[in-house]
């Protein structure tokens, strides 16, 4: 799929937090919990190329969250008593703890379009295929 037929930024964005396939919309992101199929059911999109080019995306998204309580402290809440004190760290907690799965689908998308628009020619995006043992040795030398 070239970037010229890729669906819009929006489409794909909303894809990874609905659970979906980025490319096609169709196959599940996940196993099971939070674990990443390694592969689209529906497409066969190879989902992470690199394991580890989530990582800025999933500690980006994860921060958040935890901004709005930054910012409840810095414009002068404090927990007066452990209620208090309860209540603020669970009403962070919660929302970090039911939006995991849309916040990796999120992650997930922005990388694919990267991917998309990176324009790497040994991604199987663009046409490519992952290098061989003896092909990425060739290139070191």
């Amino acid at each position: 799929m070239t970037p010229a037929a890729a669906p819009p930024i929006r489409t794909v964005l909303a894809r990874g937090i609905r659970g979906r396939c980025p490319r096609c919309g169709e196959g599940s992101l996940f196993e099971h919990g939070f674990v990443f199929h390694e592969r689209c059911p529906a497409c066969h999109l190879l989902y992470q190329r690199n394991y580890g080019d989530l990582w800025m995306f999933t500690n980006v998204m994860d921060r958040i969250p935890i901004f709005f309580g930054v910012v409840a402290l810095f414009f002068g809440f404090s927990a007066s008593n452990w209620t208090a004190a309860a209540i603020f760290i669970t009403a962070l907690t919660v929302p970090m703890v039911l939006t995991i799965r849309h916040r990796q689908g999120l992650a997930l998308s922005l990388d694919y379009l990267i991917r998309l628009h990176a324009k790497d020619p040994s991604d199987e995006i663009h046409g490519g295929h992952e290098l061989s043992a003896s092909e990425a040795a060739k290139l070191r030398n």
